[in-house]
């Protein structure tokens, strides 16, 4: 593309996407109305643990509106277990997980009947006429007590709560490491339970098509493909029987990433009746039903050098799979197995997962999906290192990451990192935050005693993204591989058609996807369209989740704009007769070399191959093109976030002052959107760290099970960020991307809490478990002085 015409990637585009959402023009599950709609409604179980002695759904028959009623029991003909695609060891446990339970209840919200009525009301209403009787159970709760001798288990047929055990030795033995280092250091690290809060509720519409048999399925749901893939397996509906479409999503953070049992109850209800049927969550619902993330005791272990020098890390992990194995649960933390190293160069790392089962909400993924978990571990037991040593927590850092020279760099994980700075991110970051000024108030503070402390965090992070390439999930146990597809077609006006496999729910595909083209192609932005989220218009595709649609569906939306380009340089070639080899493609016309007059636009190259009057003997009458992309690699964004605190030690109330952060997510598409995933990513990183948790009682009851008792932060609760970026392209796609969708939640986590335990450090405080609310930190200053 030559100067004359402005690039469309690196342009700050209003998203195409934003007009239908504000004006209130979209197509949510739940708005989707049609003919002769039933409306399911869900009867949970109230307790954590309990066999089902009987279910009477016929009270519920009587009411007004009520078309059918459904216990377990009724509806397990035709439906199978939901499927675990990450068994992630030979011998791991893999329970059944029925969609509606029919003998046993493994965790408060479990279903247990379904009501179909008229209207959404009448149903919720009949709910209360179903008669359950139960024997309770003893719960499971306790992460170490589950797996000893003589615990209550969560399946009994199983005979055990472990769900697998994990290995990971490489490099130098640790003991040996152990022995000859200088300094050893051992912490334990809480993550706690977080319930995911997309904006819209998760949805179902079934409406069936008796005649032929078929199926269309509409879900609020990240992967349409993988979904239509499962429910085929799940119901037993052939599955080029089954469409699913994924209209406007609103938000997911991984919650949507998932085979619901709702989804499959929804098909066989509507089998059953042969009627459309809907379903939708409500908020209290959702925090019971929607798979909750992290849940996971860290035990980590450093050794180093008294100059600061790492030497090997160990961390043994036990990880809260909830009651039972939903898509990729045991996954989750092997996600973040090769990322407890983070940025830093050492000689051997140890690492052992255990998954226990509990009677809670299964868990799964949610935003950064191991990462997270990773990166705070290796950034707080640096700032407890640098404490130990009496370094400054960044020079600390500086001793021991990768060097900008040094990439691409094979970490003692495994991993082959392609391409960072490292430095450069670090030192503007540092100038942004004025990082000597406020290490010197800090002193001054400290040094008068104030009441109010002044902490300052630090986090430098690099995570892996993109999923992929499929030969890796391969040998890591995972079912389905890390490709994409995409194509492109040309119309006869010359308007351009993307197809992605990629479904966007919020993260603005529409808009850069049509950047990609349109520079490619040399067409206008205005003409270029995306069609996506639905299995027959998009019938290839791995979805989204993992920071993986630019990286790889972006990448294989390039690639099939190149190759329609080189089609039509050989129709070009033919209308202007010349040869291929003396045409140039530049702004999207074809011209012959030394006769810029002899030039045809790759639109009128479309209208001719539309028409086809004279085209190359033997030559296909299309330029349409697809291309599917399986990486050769991750890809690794990188940054430096920190934050400084003013943590209160007589109330325990910690307000953020400043926050800065520098990320690196290579060449970058959109800046409007990198901005704002950046800002959100913060958003929910902040939240884990000062605001959320999911509580349990002692009977395995959730207890923070509604808005008003689960943190979730306002732009009130949230500072002002500071925000910029360094660009060190990614090597291994030709655009030179990286992902940029969960760098904000992996990084800002540990940046809050060092913060936090290094205003308390001079009080004896270093710790505090998350989320550090006003009484965690109180707590902490008082049991410090004691």
């Amino acid at each position: 593309m030559s100067d004359t015409v402005e690039r469309e990637v690196g342009r700050a585009r209003p998203r195409k996407e934003d007009a239908r959402l504000v004006t209130g023009q979209t197509h949510w599950t739940d708005n989707i109305a049609v003919n002769g709609l039933l409306h399911l409604a869900v009867l949970r179980s109230p307790m954590a643990h309990a066999r089902i002695d009987r279910v009477d759904v016929s009270p519920a028959l009587e009411r007004p509106g009520v078309v059918a009623a459904f216990s377990g029991a009724d509806l397990a003909e035709g439906l199978g277990s939901l499927p675990c695609a990450w068994p992630v060891t030979e011998d791991i446990v893999l329970p059944d997980h029925p969609p509606i339970a029919t003998t046993e209840v493994r965790h408060a919200g479990d279903p247990v009947a379904v009501v179909v009525a008229r209207d959404r009301y009448a149903a919720a209403d009949a709910l209360e006429a179903i008669d359950v009787e139960y024997t309770p159970l003893p719960p499971v709760l306790d992460l170490e007590a589950a797996l000893a001798e003589g615990a209550a288990l969560v399946h009994a047929d199983k005979g055990t709560n472990r769900c697998y055990d994990w290995p990971l030795k490489v490099g130098e033995d640790f003991e040996a490491v152990r022995q000859r280092a200088e300094v050893t250091l051992k912490r334990r690290y809480h993550q706690q339970r977080l319930i995911p809060n997309a904006m819209e509720p998760r949805a179902v519409v079934v409406t069936p098509l008796t005649a032929s048999g078929e199926y269309t399925l509409y879900s609020s749901t990240q992967i349409p493909h993988i979904l239509r893939i499962m429910l085929a397996v799940v119901t037993g509906i052939p599955e080029h029987k089954l469409r699913v479409i994924a209209p406007d999503v609103g938000g997911g953070f991984g919650s949507k990433l998932q085979v619901y049992g709702e989804e499959a109850i929804a098909l066989a209800v509507a089998r059953r009746t042969g009627r459309p049927v809907k379903w939708t969550e409500s908020r209290s619902e959702g925090y019971l039903a929607t798979h909750h993330g992290r849940g996971m005791i860290q035990d980590i272990e450093i050794a180093a050098h008294r100059d600061g020098t790492l030497l090997g890390l160990k961390a043994d992990l036990l990880v809260d799979m909830g009651a039972y194995l939903m898509l990729v649960t045991p996954g989750i933390p092997i996600l973040g197995a090769f990322m407890y190293p983070g940025i830093y160069k050492m000689g051997s790392y140890e690492l052992n997962v255990t998954g226990v089962f509990t009677t809670r909400t299964p868990t799964d993924a949610y935003r950064g999906a191991g990462r997270p978990e990773a990166t705070y571990a290796i950034e707080r037991i640096m700032d407890e290192l640098a404490a130990e040593l009496g370094l400054d927590p960044v020079e600390l850092r500086r001793r021991n990451w990768i060097g900008h020279e040094e990439f691409p760099y094979t970490t003692v994980a495994g991993l082959t990192y392609d391409s960072g700075n490292y430095e450069a991110a670090t030192e503007k970051a540092l100038a942004l935050f004025d990082y000597d000024k406020l290490r010197a108030e800090q002193a001054d503070r400290n040094h008068r005693g104030d009441s109010v402390r002044l902490g300052i965090g630090v986090s430098t992070y690099t995570e892996m993204c993109g999923l992929a390439p499929s030969r890796v999930l391969r040998d890591l146990r995972y079912a389905a591989g890390g490709w994409e597809a995409a194509s492109i077609r040309m119309l006869p006006t010359g308007k351009v058609e993307v197809v992605t496999g990629s479904s966007p729910h919020g993260q603005g595909h529409v808009t850069c996807w049509s950047q990609i083209a349109a520079d490619v192609l040399g067409v206008p932005f205005e003409d270029v369209e995306v069609v996506h989220g639905d299995t027959r218009a998009a019938p290839q595709g791995m979805d989204t989740y993992g920071s993986r649609s630019l990286v790889v569906g972006g990448t294989a939306v390039h690639h099939a704009a190149v190759k329609v380009v080189e089609k039509a340089r050989k129709i070009a070639a033919h209308l202007l007769e010349a040869s291929e080899r003396d045409l140039e493609f530049t702004d999207g016309a074809f011209s012959v070399k030394g006769s810029p007059d002899a030039r045809r636009t790759i639109q009128e190259v479309a209208f001719e191959t539309f028409t086809s009057h004279d085209l190359p003997d033997g030559l296909v009458p299309t330029i349409n093109a697809e291309h599917l992309v399986d990486p050769d690699n991750f890809s690794y964004p990188h940054g430096t976030h920190l934050c400084a605190v003013e943590v209160d030690t007589e109330t325990g109330q910690t307000r953020i002052r400043s926050y800065v952060c520098v990320d690196d997510v290579g060449r970058v598409v959109n800046p409007m959107i990198v901005e704002g995933q950046v800002h959100g990513g913060l958003a929910q990183g902040i939240a884990q760290a000062l605001f959320e948790e999911a509580v349990y009682d002692d009977q395995g009851n959730l207890v923070s099970g509604t808005m008003a008792d689960y943190l979730v932060p306002s732009a009130a609760d949230l500072p002002e960020f500071t925000t910029d970026r360094t660009e060190t392209p990614a090597t291994s796609n030709p655009l030179g991307v990286k992902g940029v969708g969960e760098a904000g939640t992996i990084a800002s986590t540990p940046a809050v809490v060092n913060a936090i335990v290094d205003a308390l450090r001079p009080l004896g405080v270093r710790d505090v478990r998350m989320p550090c609310t006003p009484e965690r930190v109180w707590q902490a200053v008082r049991e410090a002085s004691r």
